[in-house]
């Protein structure tokens, strides 16, 4: 077969480990700078052009987007379902990760279980904002952060307050969710693949502090998930329409609650924890359902 990864770095421990592992099932596999493709959009034939050269025809593209490229690199990947490649991730996917307003929309609306989420435009409803989620503590958290960069949990209701009208000031989207205080700073990774969890590990935040990424000095080690735990990871990627994906679950008193499902999982720390070959099993998915024009989108949304 032959593969493209869509990444800005082909020296990512992910896009590396992609390679390496399609390679070693016999495929031919090409690392792809998002922002150096471009398109004629109006073509009855439509093309990617890299470099002053039309893209091969391929047969399945794992989109490795970064947030701060969603807007381009999804055109991009747009493109390609416009000509019937086989995308392990699709645009409107991509898409509907990436807004986490609207991903928790999403979720709510089929059940999946989620911390007490308010959202809100004008600072004279901060008061009964923090009232609706439970009350202080909360997490107040950028709409478009990643890797825990926005994400405050404030203490007090004047906190909460302060930096909920601070946000505002600037005119930054804002989310205000419940602390979910018996989770101890843990959080759960799931990565599902093809609508299976294929891999978990639990991540514990550094000593004072409440965030789990591993790019903030947390750590990582194997953990077995309950079946409730398990069925929320696999609906979650149901729900935003990925075929791999990383949920991020809490264990709350109520059960497991989903604090956000990525779109472009790294791969290091959950092969490093797991001791699992997940890279391979994405390429083994890959195999498995690369069918020219099986792409659920087809260009459109």
């Amino acid at each position: 077969m032959k593969i493209a990864i869509l990444s800005r770095n082909k020296n990512l421990y992910s896009t590396r480990r992609l390679v390496e592992a399609a390679e070693a099932r016999g495929h031919e596999i090409d690392v792809i700078d998002t922002l150096h493709c471009y398109m004629d959009i109006t073509s009855n034939k439509p093309t990617v052009r890299y470099h002053g050269k039309e893209l091969p025809k391929y047969d399945a593209v794992i989109p490795r987007i970064g947030a701060s490229v969603t807007f381009y690199g999804t055109a991009v990947v747009r493109q390609f379902e416009m000509m019937g490649t086989f995308i392990v991730n699709e645009s409107v996917a991509i898409s509907r990760s990436r807004d986490k307003l609207r991903s928790m929309q999403l979720l709510s609306r089929k059940g999946v279980g989620l911390p007490r989420t308010g959202f809100a435009s004008k600072p004279d409803n901060v008061k009964d904002l923090i009232k609706n989620v439970g009350g202080a503590p909360v997490v107040i958290k950028l709409l478009e952060g990643t890797q825990g960069i926005g994400v405050v949990l404030a203490e007090t209701t004047k906190s909460a307050e302060a930096i909920i009208e601070a946000f505002m000031g600037l005119k930054a989207n804002i989310l205000v969710q419940e602390f979910i205080k018996e989770a101890g700073g843990v959080d759960i990774r799931c990565l599902v693949v093809g609508g299976k969890v294929i891999a978990a590990m639990k991540r514990q935040g550094a000593e004072g502090e409440f965030r789990s990424n591993l790019h903030r000095g947390g750590s990582a080690v194997l953990v077995k998930l309950s079946k409730e735990e398990r069925a929320t990871a696999v609906m979650s990627a149901k729900v935003m329409g990925l075929g791999m994906c990383g949920v991020d679950i809490l264990r709350a008193e109520r059960g497991p609650v989903v604090m956000e499902v990525n779109s472009s999982p790294g791969l290091e720390g959950i092969e490093m924890a797991t001791n699992k070959d997940v890279a391979g099993m994405i390429i083994e998915y890959i195999e498995k359902n690369a069918k020219e024009g099986n792409t659920r989108t087809k260009g459109n949304g």
